[in-house]
Parts: structure tokens; C-alpha cells; sequence
């Protein structure tokens, strides 16, 4: 069930299916108003008495002779500042004259089946008509012929609305956009908590809460990247909202570059969501008869709890934002030699770790940074992509064809943003970086950023990209990214499109990426920014998966990938199994434990499997047969969370298949205890009425009582350990099968 109404007498627009409502009308000055967002309510056609309206001092109202319409005090759609409304608007136009006041009027509108793809951005999409349906809302300003329009779309099977913006400029001067945000959305009041997930490099997308109060609360990033600071994404939740019940909602930015999620409550309590390219040096200019698109937004709710929530975000992106060959496909296992090599290897070392990787059950070898021009540190080579003779005297394609009669699948890095001084294609062009004329130009990590804004910078790079992966066998790209932009200008673009570059560069990445995906369908590509500094849904639309972070310390990666499950499907989450001590934190973690974690995602093994003893080498044989037995439901089943690592000593997550038949649940502790209190945890999802064995213990519970009693989790720490039991030890961890038995 799915429908847009407009109710034509009351100029109000319905957008709803069976879980939620969205409900917009046209104001008495012809603005749009925000009348609910939230659980499914019946249609009717007057919900004019939304619109609360009452006189206040210190109030400017737009008609003479009336004190009660002011938009300072009237929820609306897509705000602009300076006409009775002064909280942050959604969009601010400066024109010839040196105003910025507009005045966008409702012009019309139009509803369609499916989804509009979007030029040149990434977004969700539908593969039939009856999978959802668009409302565009055209609004127009009379004085400069800017043309507005709205797109919203809501889903059938979710209870979400994406969310975009597009303006023409229609008139006969030339408009700088200097902010235009993806979504505005105004709620009436303020009682939530804000939700983020920040942190820094290897410790990105924590869970960080704080309570909504007057004033602003706002997360972004202007590094030219999405950030491993703050992540495209947000909710907000009631406080008795927890995992599993309450209402929560989402907002996830499908954006890759310079972002803002910005809550702004007035001091009567409403509520202003704003989420699009960060404003902050943003300045685009639109020449007559020109267009600029925004991002897409994703608007999600719950009322179902956190898990709802998740399971939305996650369910749509793995199936309506990731796209191609391999979206429904499960992810093989790889080895990948970076923490086993760095870049110290030669052509024989790497088939010799690769042999072993064979023979323990992993399908794909991924050949990590070195490989390239006179790469031997990372001072040198970025931007050459051409084997180095001396460390593979048969090139990659030579390389690839080993590993293939191996019985094995070839992947390859490359970090195609990014040139380093020492090479030959910055001594070629040395202007190709971003740079500002006369002043400094700062690196990281010894290398600086092509500029990705200028079309014949992307052409060469995928010049070089495409001959390697057409002449040698190469099925999955690691596409890496290790430093942000600084001193941001291209000496390409005159002054007044220097705004420009931030946005120019992001759109030159997905050229580049949507060019080779298209002309090469059955690689797998997974992104990479130094780990998660570009973990957005963004790059999701071109590489299904991404490497989560560059710390693989299991203990660390609890906190990371529950974090991450708040918007992002298991199936997008890379992670690995590594070496100990962990070259991270020089954590030693037991190698059930790292596996254990690292099952809950693509999995795969970041160290020289040669080095393991024989006893290790038969438990990783273990490790993959299971992996390649319960993948389908790892990686694309309904997730949940049970315990968090932000609240105490232990976590629990688990996953179930599409029928219930079958639940997988991680248990881990960090650290053990003595003589501890008996531990249980609830379950969810599973079929009330069927009964599962576990087969840990090989009990036999109903789902009913897993769910309202719990799965018991006490171990020999509940009391003294026998002497003939196997003592735990810190970075505990079990996995639960749990089978549903036939009647």
C-alpha cells in the first residue's frame, strides 16, 4: 500500500503507506508548510488546523493587518532567512544586486510512479514503478525566475522518505547558491535525544548521545570528505526509546564530501532538522538557464526502536542503494597482505602467502600498497599506476594469473585521488594538485590531492586504472583514500567558482568511480579512506562494502561495528581477522574472539597465514567453513542489537534469516570476572511459537522464552571453576546457533 493524495480545496499534500505519514501543505503566502512526520494516520482532507498561528511580541508578521502569521512561528518546509523567519534556512540565494531574501511560492506539482535518478549523484532508486512513488512540488521566485523543486519519495516496504532539492535559474542574471540543503524538516517539539557517531581514525562512529536543548546542535566536516570525525548521519530518539522500543528518527546523507546535520530549537521548542553540503566556503554559481541538484536524504522512522530504525536504513541501502553484479551476492573471502608485508614483499612472497590462504578455504588475495612505479615507502610512486618491474617482474597481470591457477581470485589497491612529489605523473603536472597560488601547500602522509574537480585530471587516472584492469585478471579494487583537502583552490576555475571545488572534486570521484563500475561490472569494489574516513552511504551506491576502519583489534571493532550497524547493512562492513599483537593497539586477542567479531561483516584475514602454528591453522579451516556456510544470513539477514559496549563490560548482537528459522548471536565480554552473577540475555526476532535447539549446549527453548526469558550466557565465571573446565580469560567470546525445529 502506498499513496501520494493532494487534497486540492486545502492544498495539502499526503504522502504515506502502511508504517508512516508525511503531510505537507501550502501556506496562505504561498510557502510550504510542515504539518507531521511520524506513524501512519488515517487521510482526511482538512489538516488545516495543524498550522498553529497566534500573535507574540516581538514578532514580524507578513501581512499589514495581521498579528498572527509570522514564519518565525509556523513549522515549514524549505525555509529561506530574512522575511519574518529568523532561524537558519534551508536555502540562501545571493543575487546581482548583493540581496539574498527570496521568496519561493508554490508553482504547482506532479506525482509519478518510481524514482527520478539523480545526475551525477548517488542515490536510492526502485527497479519497478510499483515499488514507490515521487512527489515534486515546484515553488518559484517571481523577482529573480528561480525555479525550486522538491522531490520527495516514498517506498512501499519502508518506512522512509528520501528527500532533494533542484534549482533552475530561470531569470537573466547570474545566482550564487550559497547554502541549499537536501532536507528541512520542522517538529513541533523538542523532547528527544540527539544521537551521532563520531570519533577519529580507528576509533570512528562511536555512539555519542546528548539531550536536545535550545540553540544549536550540529555535526559536519569540511575536510573534503565525509570524515572519520562525524558521520553523514543522525537521530534523534525519545528518551524512553531504547534497541528495541520507542520512536526514533533517522536522517542519513547520501554524500560523500563537505556535510552539515544541523538541529536548531527555537526558544518555543520547535525542532529544525537541516542535513545537506556544508554552507561553510560553499558558493555556486548559476548562470541563467543553469540547474544545480542537491544530495539525496534519507528520512527514516521508527517506532519500533533503534533496531527499526537500523533495519530500515539497512534493508534499503543493501537493496536499493547498492547496486550491480555483486549487491546480492555474498562477499568471498579474502586475505589481504597489508599487515602481513606492509611493503616488504616480492612477487614469490606474495604467492606463497597466497598458497596457504588457498589451502585453509579463502577465495580471494588482495594485493595491498607497494605494488606501483617507485613505490618502497610511502614518500614515493602515488600517482603511477604501472607495476614496479623489480618487485614483480611479470606485472600484475603476471601476478593475477598465479594467483588465479591457484584456485583463487586477485584483488588490487590503489589510492587513485592522490600523487606524491616523487612521481612521474606530478613532475608531468605539477599544477594537477590542489593548491592555492602563493601559499603554502600543506601534505599528509607525504602526499597531496589531484584535483578531481578538472575532467582531464579523472581521464587520465582512469585511463590508467582501465588498461590495468583489462589486461590483467583483477576481480575486487581496494580504493583507498589517506588525507583530507587543505588549501583548496584549482587553478582551472576562475575566482568566482573557487565555492565550487569542494563539491566539483566529490562529483569527479563518482565520475571516476561510476565509469569503471559501469565498465567493469563484476569487479568488487570496496572503499577505503585510511579505513572509515569515507564510510557513507555515498560510496555505498558504487562499492558495496568498505573497509570499516583501519583498526582491526577485535575489542576495538565491537564498539566500531555496532556503531556503524546504526545505518549501514553487515554486508557493507569489512572486517578481518588480523595478526597479534594487534598493530593497532598491540592488543593479543584469542583467534576465536577476532573471528568471532569479524563473522558479523564481509570477513576476511589481514596476516601471513604461514606464520600461524598448526593447531591456529586448523581452527582459521574452521572459521571458513562456517563463514561459508552461514554468509547469506551474516551478511544479509534482519540484525539486531542486544548489548551495547558503550553501556558495560559486555555486547550482544545477533542476526536471524528472512523465515526465523535460524539465529546467529555473538556473545563477548571484555573482561572476566570472578565469581560473577549469572547472565542471561533477551532475544528478538525469532518465531514465538517454533522451537530452537542451541546448539552450543544443545538445550532446546522456545522462541518465546529466548525472547522474554533469555538466552543464559553464564559461564564458569558464575561460581569456582572446576578443575576439569577450560578457564575464561579477558576478550571472551561465543557464538550461539540457535535452529528452529519443524513440528
Amino acid at each position: 500500500m502506498r499513496k501520494i493524495i493532494f487534497h486540492k480545496e486545502k492544498k495539502t499534500f499526503h504522502l504515506y503507506n502502511d508504517k508512516i505519514s508525511y503531510i505537507l501543505c501550502v501556506l496562505d503566502n504561498g510557502h510550504l508548510g510542515q504539518l507531521y512526520f511520524g506513524k501512519r494516520i488515517h487521510d482526511k482532507e482538512d489538516f488545516s488546523y495543524l498550522v498553529e498561528k497566534c500573535g507574540r511580541p516581538m514578532t514580524s508578521y507578513i501581512y499589514e493587518w495581521d498579528r498572527s502569521f509570522s514564519l518565525e512561528h509556523i513549522r515549514q518546509e524549505y525555509p529561506v532567512y530574512g522575511t519574518t523567519d529568523y532561524r537558519h534556512p534551508a536555502i540562501e540565494l545571493l543575487q546581482e544586486n548583493g540581496s539574498r531574501i527570496s521568496e519561493f511560492q508554490y508553482d504547482g506539482y506532479e506525482i509519478s510512479s518510481g524514482k527520478p535518478k539523480l545526475s551525477g549523484l548517488p542515490a536510492t532508486y526502485t527497479e519497478t514503478e510499483e515499488e514507490a512513488q515521487t512527489l515534486r512540488v515546484f515553488l518559484k521566485d517571481s523577482l529573480t525566475g528561480a525555479q525550486l523543486e522538491l522531490l520527495y519519495t516514498i517506498f512501499e516496504q519502508y518506512s522512509a522518505i528520501a528527500r532533494s532539492a533542484r534549482l533552475k535559474n530561470s531569470g537573466n542574471q547570474n545566482l550564487h547558491i550559497l547554502n541549499m540543503m537536501s532536507l528541512s524538516l520542522d517538529l513541533p517539539d523538542k523532547d528527544y535525544i540527539w544521537m551521532q557517531l563520531s570519533g577519529a581514525w580507528s576509533r570512528e562512529r562511536y555512539v555519542k548521545n546528548r539531550v536536545l536543548e535550545q540553540g544549536i546542535t550540529a555535526i559536519d566536516s569540511m575536510r573534503g570528505n565525509s570524515s572519520h570525525e562525524h558521520n553523514p548521519f543522525m537521530v534523534l530518539k525519545r528518551e524512553n526509546t531504547d534497541e528495541n522500543v520507542g520512536e526514533a528518527i533517522g536522517v542519513s546523507l547520501i554524500y560523500s564530501g563537505n556535510f552539515r546535520i544541523q538541529a536548531e530549537v527555537d526558544t518555543h521548542d520547535v525542532t529544525r532538522i537541516t542535513a545537506g553540503i556544508n554552507p561553510t566556503g560553499f558558493d555556486w554559481k548559476l548562470e541563467p538557464m543553469e540547474s544545480f541538484q542537491t544530495p539525496e536524504a534519507m528520512l527514516v522512522y521508527s517506532d519500533q526502536g533503534l533496531n527499526g530504525m537500523s533495519q530500515t536504513f539497512q534493508k534499503l541501502y543493501a537493496k536499493r542503494l547498492a547496486r550491480g553484479y555483486l549487491r546480492d551476492r555474498t562477499r568471498p573471502i579474502l586475505n589481504n597482505n597489508w599487515e602481513a608485508t606492509y611493503f616488504d614483499f616480492t612477487e614469490d612472497r606474495l604467492v606463497e602467502i597466497a598458497g596457504k590462504a588457498k589451502e585453509c578455504g579463502v577465495e580471494l588475495f588482495v594485493l595491498d600498497d607497494g605494488w606501483f612505479g617507485a613505490r618502497r615507502n610511502d614518500r614515493a610512486g602515488l600517482g603511477d599506476w604501472v607495476a614496479n618491474s623489480d618487485l614483480l617482474p611479470n606485472g600484475i597481470k603476471g601476478l593475477s594469473e598465479r594467483i588465479e591457477n591457484l584456485g583463487m581470485k586477485f584483488g588490487l589497491w590503489f589510492e587513485p585521488e592522490m600523487v606524491n612529489k616523487d612521481s612521474d605523473l606530478y613532475r608531468t603536472h605539477p599544477d594537477w594538485i590542489i593548491q592555492t597560488p602563493g601559499r603554502n601547500i600543506s601534505h599528509g602522509r607525504y602526499q597531496y590531492v589531484l584535483d578531481f574537480s578538472r575532467k582531464e585530471v579523472v581521464d587520465c587516472i582512469y585511463n590508467m586504472m582501465e588498461k590495468l584492469l583489462s589486461e590483467a585478471k583483477i576481480s575486487y579494487i581496494k580504493w583507498d583514500m589517506n588525507r583530507s583537502i587543505t588549501e583548496c583552490y584549482s587553478v582551472k576555475l576562475p575566482a568566482d567558482r573557487q565555492g565550487e571545488i569542494f563539491h566539483r572534486y566529490i562529483l569527479g570521484v563518482y565520475d571516476l568511480y561510476e565509469r569503471l563500475t559501469m565498465a567493469f561490472p563484476e569487479v568488487l569494489f570496496e572503499s577505503c579512506a585510511s579505513g572509515g574516513g569515507r564510510f557513507d552511504p555515498g560510496m555505498l551506491y558504487y562499492a558495496p562494502q568498505g573497509w570499516t576502519s583501519d583498526d582491526s583489534d577485535a575489542i576495538e571493532r565491537l564498539k566500531i561495528q555496532y556503531g556503524t550497524s546504526m545505518c549501514y547493512p553487515l554486508s557493507s562492513i569489512g572486517s578481518h581477522v588480523s595478526v597479534v599483537p594487534n598493530h593497532q593497539v598491540f592488543r593479543n586477542t584469542p583467534l576465536h574472539t577476532r573471528a568471532n567479531v569479524a563473522y558479523f561483516g564481509t570477513f576476511g584475514y589481514e596476516l601471513d597465514l604461514n606464520k600461524l602454528t598448526e593447531e591456529e591453522i586448523k581452527e582459521v579451516k574452521e572459521q571458513i567453513v562456517f563463514m561459508k556456510e552461514y554468509r547469506e544470513v551474516l551478511q544479509f539477514g534482519t540484525f539486531y542489537r542486544l548489548k551495547s559496549p558503550f553501556d558495560g563490560n559486555e555486547t550482544v548482537w545477533m542476526v536471524t534469516n528472512e523465515d526465523r528459522t535460524l539465529a546467529i548471536v555473538g556473545y563477548y565480554r571484555v573482561l572476566n570476572g570472578v565469581n560473577q552473577p549469572y547472565s542471561r540475555v533477551r532475544l528478538q526476532g525469532l518465531n514465538p511459537d517454533m522451537l530452537y535447539e542451541n546448539v552450543w549446549n544443545h538445550t532446546e527453548n522456545y522462541g518465546d522464552e529466548l525472547m522474554n526469558f533469555g538466552l543464559i550466557t553464564s559461564d564458569v565465571t558464575a561460581g569456582e571453576v572446576p578443575g576439569d573446565a577450560v578457564p575464561c580469560t579477558d576478550f571472551e567470546s561465543r557464538i550461539y546457533m540457535l535452529k528452529g525445529k519443524k513440528e
